[in-house]
Order: C-alpha cells, then structure tokens, then sequence
C-alpha cells in the first residue's frame, strides 16, 4: 500500500519541522511496516515514506529516492503495470544503468528524462506521487487518472502540507481543523465528500487525473496552479 507526507515549511526551526515530519509519518505507519525514509532539501521541503515492499523488496527500492541526475527526488505509493515497458522506451534516450527493479526508478528517469506530462500520458496504473525538481524550485502532487490512490493537501500559516490520509494532518499544530460545512452537507446528501473537498476547510483532495504545481519554493509566498492531464472524454 505504501504512504507519503511532507511539507514545504517557512519555519526555521529544523529541529521541530523533524518532530513534526516524524509524527504525520508515524500516523500512517500501518500503510508501510517494511521500510521509512525521509528526504529534507534546503530546510524547507521534508518528505517522508512508508514503505510496503512489493516489485523490489532489496533497500534499492526505498524512498524517498533520487534521479541518477541529482535533480529530481520521489515518494510514491502505487503501482505502475507497464513499467518495464517504459524502461524499454527510455532507451531510446538513454542506456540507464538501472539500480532497481522498482517501478519508482522507472518513474523517476522517466520523469528525468522525457518529463511530466509526457510520463503520464504513457503510464498505467494507479498512483500518488510527489515529485521535487530541484533545477526548477518546483514540486509537484499528481494523481492517477480515476483517483485510486489518495492524496490530500493543505495550506495553511505560511506553509503547504500534503499526505496520503487525512490523519497526517491531525499531528500538523500549524494546520486549523476545522470543519467544513459544504462538505459535511454534501456528505449528508451524497454518503460521501466529493473531491476536491474533504470534511476540513483547509484541506483538499487532489482530484483524478490532475497534478498540482507549486512553484517558488523558496520565496516568501507560496503560489500553485492545479492541471488536468487526463479526462474521461
């Protein structure tokens, strides 16, 4: 199953956006029993993963994991079907000297090598991925194309939170929790809350078949855009 939080914090602190990183992955510790790691790039961005080893159990397939590049850094839960079919078509790019049987490797050169857009177009399977491009101050949080894998984010006193349930966010002192009557209403009409909101005001579900874009990492604001990649039609 596997599961993924993080944050991209103007706090300073390092020491306590650690604590803070440890706790939101602590939560959701029954999602990946096998494995956990995390990834801290400029005391600003933290990620953390739960892994449930499945394609490659070796620590070759641990996350969060790096580009052969340097420039991009993954956490991912999912599964890629087509996976070493990509691999094959990335050959004709690159003869890649593959480190692991994972299908996050896979994902992550492909990323590397012929982009964002072009790496979903090509993919099957289903997927919650965040992606740090470091060349370009970005980060991205995509979602497969019928919303198999949760993703949730947040913004909220100067900082942008996401995790795979929305229990991470309880751990999160910075995050207001309150709840969001627009949802609970469509919850009492529908049985459930349809995306992109959650029962919180602040927190949203990234809704199918889109990826999030958020730029300017280190500046003093925070600005991102939401893009559909993919639609039923």
């Amino acid at each position: 199953m596997c599961g993924l939080v993080g944050f991209v914090s103007k706090n300073e602190n390092h020491n306590s956006n650690l604590n803070l990183l440890e706790k939101m992955s602590r939560s959701i510790y029954h999602r990946g029993p096998d494995d956990f790691g995390q990834y801290i790039y400029k005391n600003e961005i933290y990620l953390a993963h739960r892994r449930l080893s499945i394609l490659d159990t070796s620590k070759n397939g641990s996350q969060p994991m790096q580009s052969q590049s340097g420039n991009f850094v993954i956490v991912f839960n999912g599964e890629i079907y087509n996976h070493l079919k990509i691999r094959n078509y990335l050959k004709t790019f690159k003869n890649i000297q593959w480190k692991s049987l994972s299908d996050t490797e896979t994902l992550l050169e492909s990323f590397d090598l012929i982009g964002i857009n072009e790496t979903l177009k090509i993919i099957s399977g289903m997927f919650a991925i965040v992606l740090l491009n470091k060349e370009e101050n970005k980060l991205y949080l995509m979602r497969d194309r019928i919303g198999e894998k949760p993703l949730y984010y947040g913004y909220n006193n100067n900082s942008f939170f996401f995790g795979s349930e929305l229990k991470v966010f309880k751990e999160n002192r910075y995050i207001d929790l309150n709840i969001n009557s627009l949802a609970l209403s469509k919850f009492f009409k529908l049985g459930y809350v349809p995306s992109p909101l959650s029962i919180y005001k602040n927190i949203f579900k990234l809704l199918p078949g889109c990826y999030l874009e958020y730029h300017n990492i280190s500046s003093n604001f925070n600005k991102f855009e939401l893009k559909k990649y993919w639609d039923l039609n």
